[in-house]
């Protein structure tokens, strides 16, 4: 098998770095960082028109037909940029949901999508915060009313529609609502790595048949293969910050003068640069096997798509913190970026699954007794 990328995916992500270069430099993204909205809409309808919000929406609802790899591929460079957006939420998960659970309102709604004119959040987490149908706890019943409140739902103050999953009567119930709708509010919960998570308040939200996504039950069925390719987003997502971290570790032994010479020219400083290397490329080529395994329908491909996000997450989150001991007191500055790119590592390890939920699922693979919830699949 061959994991690396197509001429196609290849030319994706050069055209991706190229408009991320000049639109979105480190200035810019530590400025969104410290603006209270952190979305930079500009960009957002740059990148629509080219697509990528459509990338995995079939050609017939206004999308490009892509595959996970292409969707992978572009993933990477957003991570590499330390983009902030809706992407993976919005264009990655919530579409393959959409897609997958058909139905005239989802089939409505993914033109839309696609041209980016609409966004579209999860609202899945409880007070437990893992993501497993047994922590669901919020009350779903079409056409009773919503009470409640989700946490940890990113981006909910620039979205325009949201799919919230809950417990029926027959299992994991799946709605989708326009976020707007009365009795909805989004109010901002703090988060160390500065990205704009809300908690949802639900008072007395009329909901109906026409609410539903999917069957009454099915909602864990329709929306866990799209948390499994969320998981293999943001596996991407952090695969692009670390080699960004690499690049910067790198250069800076490269010119940073101690004792007469580089710093790069000291063993040590070789053998972290190299353990450095060592963990992005094995985390990247995980991410890429998983990814076919996932494509091709292999019936391993949930294990795969688990080892991969636990591994990467794991493994970015050595990169940022090597990177802070090369580059010494300036990488621990907000003048550098440094700092965004493991923020951003740190939140993509726990969204999607954090590490604990998916070894479980690979503990299980292999045969190990588990006593938790099953992972991701």
């Amino acid at each position: 098998m061959d994991l690396s990328p197509s001429p196609a995916q290849q030319l994706l992500q050069r055209s991706a770095r190229a408009l991320l270069q000049q639109r979105c430099p480190p200035e810019r993204v530590q400025e969104l960082a410290l603006d209270p909205r952190g979305f930079a809409v500009d960009v957002w309808k740059e990148i629509a028109m080219l697509g990528w919000p459509g990338l995995l929406i079939p050609p017939e609802l206004g999308g490009s037909g892509g595959s996970v790899g292409d969707a992978l591929a572009l993933v990477e460079e957003l991570g590499r940029a330390c983009f902030p957006s809706p992407f993976v939420g919005s264009a990655v998960v919530a579409t393959r949901a959409l897609t997958a659970a058909g139905g005239r309102r989802a089939h409505a709604l993914l033109p839309a999508l696609a041209m980016g004119e609409r966004i579209c959040v999860l609202a899945v987490l409880e007070a437990s915060g893992r993501l497993d149908p047994d922590a669901l706890a919020f009350p779903v019943a079409p056409p009773d009313r919503l009470t409640g409140s989700k946490l940890f739902v990113a981006d909910a103050h620039v979205a325009t529609d949201v799919i919230v999953l809950g417990r029926g009567a027959a299992g994991p119930t799946a709605l989708l609502l326009p976020i707007d709708r009365h009795g909805i509010t989004a109010r901002p919960l703090d988060s160390m790595t500065g990205d704009k998570v809300f908690e949802l308040d639900f008072a007395g939200v009329e909901t109906g048949p026409d609410d539903l996504l999917g069957a009454p039950g099915d909602g864990w069925t329709l929306l866990g293969p799209a948390f499994g390719v969320g998981a293999l987003a943001r596996s991407a997502e952090m695969v692009g910050a670390a080699q960004r971290i690499l690049e910067l570790c790198v250069e800076h032994a490269r010119v940073r003068a101690q004792g007469g010479r580089p710093i790069g020219s000291y063993q040590a400083i070789q053998h972290a640069c190299a353990d450095l290397f060592r963990d992005v490329e094995s985390a990247r080529w995980l991410m890429w096997e998983a990814a076919w395994r996932l494509e091709t329908g292999r019936p391993d491909a949930a294990d795969a798509v688990a080892t991969a996000k636990a591994y990467c997450g794991d493994a970015a989150l050595r990169v940022a913190r090597r990177g802070h001991q090369i580059m010494g007191a300036i990488g621990y500055s907000e003048e550098h970026p440094l700092h965004l790119f493991h923020k951003r590592i740190l939140a993509a390890s726990l969204d999607m699954g954090d590490a604990t939920l998916h070894l479980e699922t690979v503990a299980r693979a292999i045969g190990l007794s588990g006593t938790g919830p099953p992972g991701v699949r």
